[in-house]
């Protein structure tokens, strides 16, 4: 039986409770815990999952579908250095409309949007026709190892099923409403390795210099255009971050010469066809050189994007209808964990105003948070009129 949900439909006493929670990543310091006590009380079955020294929380409401669930993550990252905060960093105060805290906009805040606006819905509508879930990890700031991945692993094993996700990342650049998330570019991790053969510079012939096929791999790869961008995503990048040889002598050739790069890379590119145009293009720096290149290639999300449909056409005239504006349907941004999810369920991201979010003194305004949680309330109304009429 439901009790107590006007206790919940307020999301800013819930938003403050999870950001005094320190839960850095990977370490949830009582955020899970908060939260399951809130979506208890709303009349949620909870279950945990925790994988190493992860944890993370499935929550559901009914049994039947339509599913809509809302995603999303307690994890947050350091603080940094506290003294450089005007405001502490998991104090949650409040000043004038300003909320203050690590995880403010990124994205405790949404996770108590998404609570409030589930209590508004039960006490106006009661119990929905189908099924509300929550899959929410501790593990979205960090690798995203034991996170959310496994978590759709562990409860599909269960016989979960959702049919629609929100994730609620902090979407917008800088007003509430400018900006739903329909798509995610990938993105590739590269390090090269070069193993030649130390020696004087004096005596070239009878060293091996890794610097001149590094540098030739690495203007290869730059030299290429991936793309010129595709429906809803920008062009694809290759940025390199790191050259790396640590020779300090000016007489001696060096032994070993190291890059790193990414690419993000949009839906005109797999992460495969990406690998193997690097292994090519390393196989054609190599020609004449006696020593080695070796290449660690990873790919930790591939280019997805959730296909104009009923759902995101509901989640844009939600948001155009309590802010005032029309959303443009974008992919920018870095990964979040909708990577995962998109094999499950069409998915979507709207959260908060993302300006501050990582940086010290991150802050949302509070009338955001209410204003999110509308929109929020205004998308499951929607949810079950359009898809449980």
């Amino acid at each position: 039986m439901l009790t107590n949900i006007a206790d919940f439909t307020d999301p800013i006493p819930l938003a403050r409770e999870l950001i005094r929670a320190q839960s850095v990543t990977p370490h949830d310091a009582g955020a899970l815990d908060t939260l399951q006590r809130a979506l208890e009380a709303l009349g949620f079955t909870c279950r945990r999952y925790r994988f190493e020294e992860v944890d993370n929380l499935y929550a559901r409401l009914g049994s039947g579908a339509p599913a809509f669930c809302f995603a999303g993550h307690t994890d947050v990252v350091p603080a940094g250095d506290d003294a450089a905060w005007r405001k502490r960093p998991f104090a949650a105060e409040i000043d004038g409309d300003m909320l203050w805290g690590r995880g403010a906009a990124d994205m405790k805040g949404a996770i108590a949007a998404f609570v409030a606006a589930t209590a508004r819905h039960l006490e106006d509508a009661g119990t929905p026709r189908g099924s509300i879930a929550f899959l929410i990890t501790g593990d979205e700031e960090g690798p995203a190892v034991n996170g959310t991945k496994k978590l759709l692993e562990a409860v599909t094993a269960d016989g979960e099923r959702f049919d629609h996700c929100l994730v609620g990342e902090p979407t917008n650049p800088s007003v509430l409403g400018e900006t739903i998330k329909i798509g995610r570019r990938g993105s590739l991790n590269g390090v090269i390795t070069v193993t030649g053969r130390q020696g004087h510079v004096a005596y070239p012939e009878k060293a091996d210099n890794p610097i001149p096929p590094l540098l030739d791999l690495l203007s290869r790869l730059k030299a290429r255009t991936l793309d010129t961008g595709a429906p809803h995503f920008q062009p694809s990048n290759l940025e390199i971050t790191s050259i790396d040889v640590g020779n300090e002598p000016h007489n001696v050739i060096p032994a070993r010469a190291r890059a790193k790069f990414n690419i993000r890379f949009n839906i005109a590119h797999t992460g495969d066809d990406l690998k193997a145009w690097i292994e090519r293009e390393a196989a054609a720096a190599g020609l004449g050189f006696e020593g080695r290149i070796d290449l660690d290639l990873k790919v930790t999300g591939e280019a997805f994007l959730t296909r104009t449909s009923p759902f995101t056409e509901l989640l844009k005239q939600a948001v155009g209808e309590v802010t005032g504006r029309e959303p443009a349907m974008t992919t920018g941004g870095g990964t979040s964990d909708a990577r995962f999810i998109k094999d499950y369920a069409p998915v979507a991201e709207f959260g908060l105003v993302g300006a501050t979010m990582h940086q010290v003194d991150e802050r949302v305004r509070v009338g955001d948070v209410e204003l999110l949680t509308r929109v929020y309330q205004r998308i499951i109304e929607r949810y079950f009129e359009v898809f449980a009429p």
